[in-house]
């Protein structure tokens, strides 16, 4: 494994910090109640401390291939260490997305108007750079933008104004830089600002690429009808690689020919410390295999903790596409906890089987990733109603999250989800708490997501439902593909199947830097 990228003092404040956690499993805790009560929220939440105290000493953040990252993964692993885990690494080089200074977005005329940056619009990741003041154009065929026929007669120089859906942002991106446009302006298709990426395998794109809120792009839209819309965007940004790794570690015992993969990123946004997003998902899998460390499971349960999360998937993408076709045959299916301790939480399970028909499954995902993806779905919303006596809402299964290249591989996969910054509505209020009207996380990568962006309530009940799905599926995963374990497992009931979830897509959401639409 590389060495750490900072100094010698900041490597000794983070061993520090090693000693610090939760103590070890004192029982086996081979069944959903022993581990669940042995899961704590203190537990999980000396790690999220730890996790901030690393942030801290590097620059605020954990951006993967800086020393924040790497302090994190030094703790996980010598976590791990502690409680007999032998942890490994998987290490990549990857192209960093950077802004070299805050990009602007501003109307000269009609109206002369300068809109906020993070509330009105968002750089995407690996937009290119540039200074435009342009006339606002939209595509002549379907707004989307999708097709490069969408753009047939298009006025070269404009600035592209295009809705979201359908395709990615780098599709969008390339269609409306072919056809002579100087920048692009992607407006959301639901509430709130788009946080997308154009993805770090195109490089940097040739024009200016921005993502603005519905309301925003709705209103440019009309305002174009009824004449020119001049505008001015400016964005100044760059790649450079930067050297990181994912952690991995798993169970001595179990069939190592039916794996469960329970994973989240552990990265953060380089502009702030990430505790919520993703240091809650990363401390409840952490607490969780420490108080596994005793348990002889059936399966063999493999722990990962991505890196590159929020640069576009690059770590867990890179690792699936490093299993040969054995390999991935042999993941049972897999776990994904990206953002559950939101301070404005809702309980959004991801909709594996897009019962709800609002996700974008990928191709790769059929009989064997779709049917179990929906079992999973199905397990979670089991246990919030039947044992919880807790209510959840779908979420849409898009690939926004490091789940995506598992679905892709068609490997069965789930998980759990309390929002981003999208809006709670008066109804998810009523059922889940917290205030209407405003986001569920409003730290949502900004230097806010701090160890008091977190509700206690939401992480708590978030870090239960990991615990048990994880021993569950330890002991049997023959309701996902048939091979048999302990125990006579039946699938629950899908407690909120058919609901109408508007969580945006989990971890990676709508709502995150990811780039699938």
């Amino acid at each position: 494994m590389r060495h750490l990228t900072g100094g010698a003092a900041a490597l000794a404040a983070a061993l520090s910090l090693l000693g610090t956690g939760t103590a070890f499993a004192a029982a086996n805790n081979n069944n959903s109640q022993k581990l669940r009560a042995a899961v704590t929220l203190e537990g999980v939440r000396a790690h999220q401390a730890a996790f901030q105290s690393i942030a801290d000493m590097s620059g605020g953040n954990r951006f993967a291939g800086l020393q924040g990252h790497d302090l994190s993964a030094q703790y996980v692993m010598a976590r791990l260490r502690d409680a007999g885990y032998q942890p490994t690494t998987f290490e990549f080089v990857y192209d960093a997305f950077f802004e070299r200074s805050p990009s602007t977005l501003d109307q000269i005329s009609p109206t002369p108007t300068a809109y906020v940056n993070g509330n009105d619009f968002r750089i995407m990741s690996y937009s290119g750079s540039g200074a435009v003041t342009a006339p606002l154009a939209q595509p002549t065929g379907n707004r989307n933008g999708c097709d490069p026929a969408d753009f047939a007669g298009f006025a070269a120089g404009s600035i592209a104004l295009v809705e979201r859906g359908v395709c990615t942002f780098r599709i969008k991106t390339t269609n409306a830089a072919a056809a002579g446009a100087s920048a692009i302006l992607i407006y959301n298709n639901i509430p709130g600002v788009v946080n997308g990426t154009l993805g770090e395998a195109g490089g940097l794109s040739a024009i200016p690429s921005l993502g603005l809120t519905q309301a925003l792009g709705q209103s440019l839209r009309t305002q174009t009808a009824s004449g020119p819309v001049v505008m001015r965007v400016r964005t100044d940004t760059g790649a450079q690689p930067l050297s990181t790794y994912n952690v991995l570690a798993e169970t001595a015992g179990g069939n190592d020919e039916n794996v469960v993969m329970v994973g989240a990123h552990l990265d953060s946004v380089t502009a702030g410390p990430g505790i919520n997003d993703n240091g809650s998902g990363s401390a409840a899998i952490l607490e969780t295999a420490i108080q596994m460390s005793k348990v002889k499971p059936t399966n063999k349960v493999r722990f990962a903790w991505w890196s590159a999360e929020e640069s576009g998937l690059i770590g867990a993408t890179r690792y699936v596409q490093s299993l040969s076709p054995a390999e991935g045959n042999r993941i049972a299916l897999y776990l994904n906890f990206d953002m559950v301790g939101s301070p404005n939480f809702a309980r959004f399970v991801y909709d594996g089987d897009d019962s709800t028909g609002t996700g974008t499954i990928p191709a790769g995902c059929i009989e064997r990733c779709k049917e179990g993806s929906g079992v999973i779905e199905s397990v979670f919303n089991g246990y919030f109603s039947e044992v919880a006596g807790l209510t959840t809402e779908p979420t849409p299964f898009n690939g926004r999250s490091d789940y995506g290249p598992f679905i892709g591989a068609n490997i069965p996969s789930g998980g759990l989800f309390t929002g981003a910054e999208g809006i709670k509505t008066p109804a998810q209020e009523v059922k889940f708490g917290g205030v209407a009207g405003v986001a569920y996380d409003p730290c949502y990568h900004a230097a806010c997501d701090t160890f008091a962006n977190n509700s206690d309530e939401g992480l708590d009940q978030m870090s239960d439902a990991i615990a048990h799905a994880t021993i569950t599926f330890a002991q049997n995963t023959s309701i996902v593909n048939g091979v048999k374990g302990k125990g006579n497992f039946k699938s629950p009931k899908t407690a909120a199947d058919g609901e109408d979830g508007t969580g945006g897509g989990g971890g990676l959401h709508d709502e995150h830097e990811h780039d699938e639409e």
